[in-house]
C-alpha cells in the first residue's frame, strides 16, 4: 500500500478548494483533476497564476505519494513555476511523475492540461521525504 490511501481519502480544504479529484496511477504517472472556479480569475479573465501554482503543488505532492510507502510523506522544498497559456475557467487536469529520488529527496514534475489538452502550465518541485507522524 502507498502513501497515497490515506492522501486520496482525506482531502485537505486548500484540495477541496481546488476541486481536485484522484484520477489514477498508471505505474508511472499520477492524474488529477481540479476544477478552475470563476472565483479563481484575475482581472483579465484567466485563471491567477497563484491557484494554478497550488495545483502543481497539489500535483507533485500526490504523484510522489504514488510511489512512497503509506508510512512516508513528503513536504514542499521548491516549487519552480512554468506558466505556458492562459488558463480558462473550467476542468484542468495534472498529469505528475517522478524524475528522481533518493531515500530522503524526490523530484516531480507535472503539467496542467486544460479541457483542449493544451498544456497550460508546468512545474519541477524538490520534495524531502518524511516519515508519516
Amino acid at each position: 500500500m502507498t502513501g497515497l490511501s490515506d492522501a486520496s481519502a482525506d482531502v485537505p480544504p486548500g484540495a477541496q478548494l481546488l476541486g481536485r479529484e484522484w484520477l489514477g496511477f498508471d505505474g508511472e504517472i499520477t492524474s488529477i483533476r481540479f476544477v478552475a472556479q470563476p472565483l479563481f480569475t484575475n482581472r483579465h479573465g484567466t485563471i491567477q497564476g497563484g491557484f494554478l501554482a497550488a495545483m502543481l503543488d497539489s500535483a507533485t505532492g500526490l504523484g510522489a505519494l504514488a510511489v512512497l510507502p503509506a508510512t512516508k510523506t513528503v513536504v514542499t522544498r521548491t516549487l519552480t513555476t512554468r506558466f505556458l497559456k492562459q488558463a480558462r475557467v473550467g476542468p484542468i487536469t495534472a498529469k505528475a511523475r517522478v524524475v528522481s529520488q533518493t531515500d530522503r529527496d524526490m523530484i516531480v514534475e507535472a503539467d496542467l492540461i486544460d479541457a483542449d489538452n493544451l498544456t497550460v502550465a508546468s512545474a519541477t518541485a524538490e520534495l524531502r521525504i518524511l516519515d508519516k507522524r
